[in-house]
């Protein structure tokens, strides 16, 4: 009986191949257990094993060894076993990513929407800013312009990030970064999201601003974005890939920057 597939790490670890697992639980029962011994007789560290959602019936097998659970995603399970006293796991992702943002116009009025279902008893319509959670992937800038659009219809550019508040115990007990960036509006016809989005509107920044029914929250952000110069999409020496890095910088001097950030469909 063979071990199973597998590529060593840099920390000593062994990661399996999820593309090279036999059919059969009961072969998979056997080389599981005949290859954990041969990678403690090698002197590997940790185990991260790879079930998918086909091999479903792997999981108890794989439990009944001391595997434990470290996460998963909806077309597969990553199980992992120490093989020595005190081997260290990195936890998977603890955070929530959120963007939110203040959209100003030219008669300074502020974009403000009002959810279809909302947590909680507001004495009024519960407005606030349009904003949601990053996809897989995307730029915090990128992600609150695409909002904007997607709630509202509203075309925006992005200027500065202006805040941000981070909270623990939020959604499965993770916990949430949400980020207030400030936008500035390119377009004002207003389509909102039927599906999300009871009511969006431009409301005169004063108005919302001294409304008792909208919340301090909500308020004090939007406070902190008009009066405060933000950070600016900036570039570093070092790290060009467009796609994977993003950083924000104050506008101390002049920089070369992605400083438009326009999304439309």
């Amino acid at each position: 009986m063979s071990t199973l597939a597998f590529s060593p790490n840099q920390f000593g670890g062994v990661v399996t191949d999820p593309h090279n697992l036999p059919n059969d639980v009961h072969e998979f029962k056997e080389m599981l257990r005949e290859s954990v011994d041969a990678w403690i007789a090698e002197g590997y560290r940790l185990v991260w094993l790879e079930l998918p959602l086909s091999r479903s019936a792997f999981v108890p097998v794989a439990a009944d060894m001391g595997f434990e659970y470290h996460h998963a995603k909806e077309d597969y399970v990553m199980m992992t076993l120490r093989l020595t006293f005190g081997a260290y796991i990195p936890p998977y992702a603890t955070h929530y990513i959120g963007a939110g943002a203040v959209v100003i116009n030219e008669r300074d009025e502020i974009l403000v929407v009002s959810e279809r279902y909302r947590m909680g008893t507001s004495r009024g319509p519960g407005y606030k800013l349009p904003g949601g959670a990053l996809h897989p992937g995307e730029h915090i800038a990128h992600a609150a312009v695409r909002e904007v659009l997607e709630e509202t219809g509203v075309h925006a550019r992005f200027e500065t990030l202006a805040c941000f508040r981070h909270w623990h115990g939020y959604r499965y007990g993770k916990s949430d970064i949400y980020f207030v960036c400030k936008l500035s509006a390119l377009s004002t016809e207003i389509t909102k999201q039927e599906e999300e989005i009871a009511e969006c509107l431009w409301m005169a920044v004063d108005r919302f601003l001294s409304d008792e029914t909208i919340h301090g929250f909500n308020k004090s952000i939007v406070r902190a974005a008009l009066e405060s110069p933000g950070v600016s999409p900036a570039s570093m020496s070092g790290y060009d890939d467009a796609e994977r890095f993003e950083f924000f910088m104050p506008a101390l001097e002049e920089q070369d920057s992605p400083s438009s950030w326009i999304f439309r469909t």
